[in-house]
């Protein structure tokens, strides 16, 4: 195991910066299982029900008159800052770039 380890850090002292940030953004989502877990979830493909139809437009309607909640808001209502959420999504961005 220690020579795969020292030949991984080998290679990873080669990479260019903009090639090191995808790996470590690779590493980051390995080693976190909720990350791992959302990455390989299915896609919803359910239909969506008449009922749903007329909810989503109801709530659509809504944000276009301004009733929406600020994200902040919903973020704290999770126990999250905004500075959370943009570490979260960048890890998920690197991600997928290199799908």
């Amino acid at each position: 195991m220690a020579d795969t380890k020292e030949h991984a850090h080998e290679l990873i002292d080669r990479l260019p910066p903009a090639q090191l940030s995808a790996v470590v953004g690779l590493l980051e989502a390995i080693l976190d299982p909720v990350s791992r877990s959302l990455a390989n979830a299915p896609l919803d493909d359910e239909p969506v029900s008449e009922d749903e139809a007329r909810e989503i437009a109801a709530a659509r309607d809504s944000l276009d008159r301004g009733e929406g909640i600020p994200h902040e808001q919903v973020l704290g209502e999770f126990g999250l800052t905004l500075g959370d959420f943009k570490r979260i999504t960048a890890v998920k961005h690197r991600r997928e770039a290199y799908r």
